[in-house]
Parts: structure tokens; C-alpha cells; sequence
């Protein structure tokens, strides 16, 4: 018996192999080292040096014996939670929970924002596709504009989950990215004068009973208008409806804390699985990273340039500053924060964080239905 039948993982490594390893090993690195999206980016980088190990028992196998096939916990993980849809659902639930809607009450206005600021998810649908990406491919790509990273999951795992490595990856590593990729390009597309508007402060008391019947109304509106959209947003609004109801306050933190922290944990390396060598190394996987780098800055653009079209039509004294409508995108509440500080730094006693949080929580809402809408619509042209 030689070396080679003792040790036949280390004759089955492949150059692929080290170079995912590599990017597993980076991505903890930003985890734990920058503190970029630790919650999702660690257990994907362990799990892909999990997967990338020949003969890895965390995926499925066929032994070569019986020619039976072994299942692999991450296989089992991903077909009864991501190919079912139910973590990325379950984790809506537990967002749903975290967000209050009520600055957004406040100036429902804002609101707008969260539409304008999807304008990425299209554009780079109609780059992929001119890049030769089928149509339910470049859909699942755009989406990383939605700065939504379950959403990014859901909608990939049902037209490509092929892609779902590479797209989620892209997803939350832009995400974690906002504060060094949003500040540019708002400052090349904005003046001094424009970032130094102010705002009014919003005073409107929101009630209780607003607060419950928002979730259900956005729900049967949105079954309505978009049937396919309705786990999506169903689940969304049921979270946030625990949250406001008053009588479940329980759950509500356990929604919060527990159940979002043991999804996050299953849903971050059970994505892992997707991350192989044979389906990460690839050039079309440079293609999606470049992609979602487009996505997030033209949403940026869509949402401040919304702002400064609005201004046009609105008079002296009420206009809006175009920062906020950076923060139409989903990334709740980094955009928000990123734009009060910018404010900070052009006026020290601008303070727009109220109006960057109303519009941010619109932009959640907006993803949700950017999401759903891709659902109901790209199944028409396939």
C-alpha cells in the first residue's frame, strides 16, 4: 500500500481547490478582522473550506463501493431549507420584527425613495442579459442591488440556484461595503449646496392601531397585486406585526435574537455548499461580483437623482436634501447612518437622521416588492 492510498484527499486537490479555500479564509478574515457582515460571512467562509476538501463529508457522496449516495449535512441542509425557501423566509420573520415603520409614518413621502432606489436591480438586468446571461440568470443578479441579502437568496434560489455562491457572496459583501461605496458617488452626483439643505423635523404621533394595520394592508395589497410576492412580504409584515401588536412581546424578541441568530448561523454555511470549486471558479463569477458593484452604485444614483427631480417641482424651503434618497436601498440602517454622517460632515448641525431612517425603512419595503415583482414577471418572458 503506497502514500497515495493512504492520503487520497491530498492527490485530489485541484488548483481550484486552494484558490476557494483562499477565499473562504478571506472572508472570515473580513469577518472577524474588518467586521464585515460577521453574522453571514463567517460561517460562509468556513463552510467553504468545508466543501472544498475532496471527499468532504459535508456534502453529498457517492460511495464508491455500493454506489449508494451518503448525504452530506449541507446537502440535507440546503434542500430542506434554501431549496424550500424556508431560512430566507424565516429570517424575513425575524427582520420584520427588528424594523419599526413608524419613522416612516412620519413622512410617508419617503417612501418613494424606496422604489427610486431599485433602479439598479433593472439596470443591471439589462447589462447581464447583454452580457449573454439568460434572462432568470440576470434577473437573480440584478437582485444583488437590492441590498437585501435574503431576498437576494430567495429570488436566486429559485431561477438560479447554480449562481447562489457567487450571488450571495456579492450580496452581503456589498452590503457590509455600503459606507465606502455610497459616498462617492453622491458626492460626484450632488453639489455642496445640495448637501447642506436641511430638513424638517417630522413631530406626527404615530398610533398603535396604524402600526398593526400597516402590515396587514401592505399584505393583501401586495397578494393582490402580486400573488408571487406574497411569501416574501407575507412573511416580512407577519414579523412586524408580532413586533407591534403589543401582546407578544416574547416573540417578538425571540424573533429578534434567537431565531435570527440560529438562521443566520444555518443559512450563512449552508450556502457554503454552493461554493465549490467547479461552480465558484469560474469567469462568470467575476462577471456577478462586477455586476453587483453595479447594481449598488446605480441605485445610488436612481435614488439621489429621484431627490433632485423632485426639488425641481417643490418650492424654496421644502426641499429635500438628495442624500437622503441614497438611502432608498435596503441596507437598513447602514445607508442611514452613512448619509447622517455625510450631513454631519458638510453641516455640523444638519442632522438628517430621522429622514435617512424614514427612507431607508421605505427602502426595505421596496426591495421586498422589487423582489416580488421579479417573480411574478420574469417566468412571463422565459
Amino acid at each position: 500500500m503506497n502514500f497515495q492510498d493512504l492520503m487520497p484527499v491530498l492527490y485530489d486537490f485541484t488548483w481550484k481547490d486552494f484558490v476557494m479555500i483562499a477565499v473562504g479564509l478571506t472572508l472570515i478574515f473580513l469577518a472577524i478582522k474588518k467586521e464585515y457582515e460577521p453574522t453571514l460571512l463567517l460561517p460562509m467562509g468556513f463552510g467553504a473550506i468545508l466543501v472544498n476538501i475532496p471527499f468532504t463529508s459535508a456534502l453529498t457522496q457517492i460511495d464508491p463501493v455500493t454506489g449508494k449516495a451518503i448525504e452530506g449535512a449541507l446537502s440535507v441542509f440546503f434542500e430542506a431549507g434554501i431549496a424550500t425557501e424556508v431560512f430566507p423566509l424565516l429570517i424575513f420573520v425575524a427582520i420584520g420584527a427588528m424594523i419599526d415603520f413608524s419613522p416612516l409614518f412620519k413622512n410617508p413621502f419617503l417612501l418613494l425613495f424606496g422604489a427610486a432606489a431599485q433602479f439598479g436591480i433593472f439596470f443591471t438586468m439589462f447589462a447581464a442579459t447583454l452580457l449573454g446571461f439568460p434572462l432568470h440568470e440576470a434577473a437573480s443578479i440584478g437582485i444583488i442591488g437590492a441590498a437585501d441579502g435574503p431576498t437576494s437568496i430567495f429570488v436566486a434560489s429559485r431561477f438560479a440556484p447554480e449562481l447562489l455562491g457567487p450571488i450571495s457572496v456579492a450580496a452581503y459583501s456589498y452590503m457590509a461595503l455600503v459606507p465606502i461605496i455610497q459616498p462617492p458617488v453622491i458626492k460626484a452626483i450632488t453639489t455642496r449646496k445640495e448637501r447642506l439643505i436641511r430638513m424638517e423635523a417630522q413631530k406626527k404621533i404615530v398610533s398603535r392601531t396604524a402600526l398593526i394595520l400597516f402590515p396587514i394592508t401592505v399584505t393583501i395589497i401586495a397578494g393582490i397585486i402580486a400573488p408571487s410576492s406574497l411569501a416574501l412580504i407575507g412573511f416580512l409584515m407577519f414579523g412586524n406585526l408580532i413586533r407591534e401588536c403589543g401582546v407578544l412581546n416574547k416573540l417578538s424578541l425571540a424573533a429578534q435574537n434567537e431565531l435570527a441568530s440560529l438562521v443566520t448561523i444555518l443559512l450563512g454555511i449552508t450556502i457554503a455548499s454552493t461554493m465549490t470549486a467547479d461552480r465558484f471558479v469560474r469567469l462568470d463569477t467575476l462577471m456577478i461580483i462586477g455586476l453587483g458593484l453595479v447594481a449598488f452604485v446605480f441605485d445610488t444614483f436612481g435614488g439621489v437623482m429621484f431627490a433632485k427631480l423632485i426639488n425641481v417641482f417643490l418650492p424654496k424651503g421644502k426641499k429635500i436634501n438628495p442624500m437622503i434618497g441614497a438611502c432608498g436601498i435596503s441596507a437598513f440602517p447602514m445607508s442611514a447612518r452613512v448619509i447622517h454622517s455625510m450631513g454631519l460632515k458638510e453641516d455640523k448641525s444638519n442632522f438628517l437622521l430621522m429622514h435617512a431612517v424614514s427612507t431607508n425603512v421605505g427602502g426595505q419595503i421596496g426591495s421586498v416588492v422589487a423582489g416580488g415583482l421579479i417573480l411574478s414577471l420574469v417566468p412571463l418572458f422565459i
